[in-house]
C-alpha cells in the first residue's frame, strides 16, 4: 500500500468534445497534450507544463446529473485572487452559468472561497483561493458552499 497518494488526473465524460475542449482550455488555461479518436469515440488529454491534469471523453449522450452517485464537483486552486477574478471575467464572456454572483466564501468566517460554475454539460466546477476572501458573502451560511451548489 502507498503511504502517500496524490491525484493523478481527472477524467470527465462529455457530450461534445468540440464544445468542451475550447471551454476547458480557455477557462483553465490547459494545453491539449493529445487528442484521439476511433470509430465512434473521441478524447482529449489536457494539461499544464506537460503534466496531464484532465481527460475529456466524448461518450455521453446526456448532461451531467447531480442526483446520481459519482462526481459531486471538481475543484481547482487558483494562484491568486487576481487570477480568480480574471477567470470569472472569462466565464462571463463565455456565458457560463455561475452558481453565485462573484467570489463567495466557503462558509461564514472562512478566509477561503471561490467561484462556482457549470461546464457546457452541467458538471459543477469550482476555482478557489485558500485565503483573501474573508469579506465575501457566504451564501450557505455555516454549511460548506462547495457542498451545496
Amino acid at each position: 500500500m502507498n503511504s502517500f497518494l496524490t491525484t493523478g488526473h481527472v477524467g470527465l465524460n462529455v457530450t461534445d468534445l468540440d464544445r468542451s475542449l475550447p471551454f476547458y482550455t480557455r477557462v483553465f488555461g490547459f494545453q491539449p497534450l493529445a487528442e484521439g479518436s476511433d470509430d465512434s469515440r473521441r478524447w482529449a488529454f489536457l494539461g499544464r507544463d506537460g503534466d496531464l491534469v484532465l481527460t475529456l471523453w466524448q461518450q455521453s449522450d446526456s448532461a451531467f446529473s447531480p442526483t446520481t452517485a459519482g462526481l459531486h464537483h471538481l475543484s481547482f486552486q487558483a494562484g491568486s485572487l487576481d487570477e480568480l477574478t480574471r477567470t470569472q471575467t472569462v466565464l462571463r464572456e463565455l456565458g457560463a452559468e455561475l452558481a453565485h454572483d462573484g467570489v463567495v466564501a466557503h462558509g461564514e468566517g472562512a478566509t477561503s472561497g471561490g467561484i462556482f460554475f457549470l461546464d457546457p454539460d452541467g458538471v459543477r466546477l469550482e476555482i478557489f483561493v485558500p485565503a483573501g476572501v474573508e469579506d465575501a458573502p457566504a451564501p450557505t451560511g455555516a454549511a460548506p458552499t462547495c457542498g451545496f451548489f
